[in-house]
């Protein structure tokens, strides 16, 4: 941005009153204009003594208005001049790429994986975050007169072992293909082990001397609450246990979401 004059300088840049050195002292209050100052740290401040800058926090220390040298001062030393360079508060606005991350106050860990979170703290990225995926095809036709009550597999299982006992697992299926013949019906169910968690999925009546192909799709989340391995099934019935229901190739997918 330019100017109309000189550009603006940013600090609050003082040069102290003088001070008159006191035979044995070691301890100094620093003022402007009568009025104690109090720079940031011992880093922010250039002082002379003797004719000699010197070091700051070897040579001297700050405490508030104090400035305090190594050792005692004695008559004939001389303060020439105490220079405080201004307030880090107001640094004005950083250059571009010269904030490092070891410039952050942040607590947590720095890292590619992580970001800085409006508390001020790094943390790994979560709430839905697709941690693995799995899937499992059937490429043969199963049919079952089952009846009902009983659920026979339809070659879709698939095992999975979740990272977080938080995580929750997307199983997802598509059986392309479902022939029934007949007055009967289909049901499918999804098993978690030996555990129904979804039934029925779908409830296909053919009606009376009849043939169907159709398309039975299903979405369900679950929340196992275990880092052990466990293995869901696609499983079906018919609603006849004197005709047949089919199930044809087919797609099963399981997708683990972090927590």
């Amino acid at each position: 941005m330019a100017y109309i004059g000189r550009e603006p300088q940013v600090g609050n840049f003082q040069v102290c009153d003088a001070i008159s050195v006191v035979n044995g002292q070691a301890a100094y209050t620093m003022q402007v204009g009568g009025a104690n100052v109090s720079p940031e740290t011992a880093n922010h401040m250039i002082v002379s003594l003797n004719g000699i800058i010197q070091a700051p926090g070897s040579s001297y220390t700050v405490s508030g208005s104090t400035i305090t040298f190594a050792s005692n001062l004695v008559t004939g030393d001389v303060i020439n001049f105490i220079h405080i360079l201004g307030s880090v508060l107001d640094l004005g606005v950083p250059s571009d790429s010269t904030v490092s991350l070891a410039k952050l106050t942040a607590t947590g860990t720095k890292s590619s994986s992580t970001f800085l979170r409006g508390d001020n703290t790094f943390a790994e990225a979560g709430g839905g975050k697709v941690l693995q995926v799995l899937t499992d095809t059937a490429t043969s036709a199963v049919a079952t007169t089952s009846g009902t009550s009983t659920f026979v597999d339809t070659g879709l299982s698939q095992a999975i072992t979740p990272a977080s006992t938080g995580s929750k697992i997307l199983c997802m299926a598509s059986l392309f293909h479902i022939r029934k013949t007949g007055d009967t019906s289909v049901n499918f169910r999804l098993i978690r082990g030996s555990t129904n968690i979804l039934t029925p999925i779908g409830n296909y009546d053919t009606g009376d001397s009849q043939q169907l192909t159709e398309v039975c799709s299903f979405v369900f989340l679950d929340s196992p609450s275990t880092t052990d391995a466990t293995t869901y099934k696609v499983q079906m019935a018919s609603g006849n246990a004197n005709l047949a229901a089919d199930s044809c190739p087919a797609q099963f997918i399981l997708m683990e979401i972090g927590a």
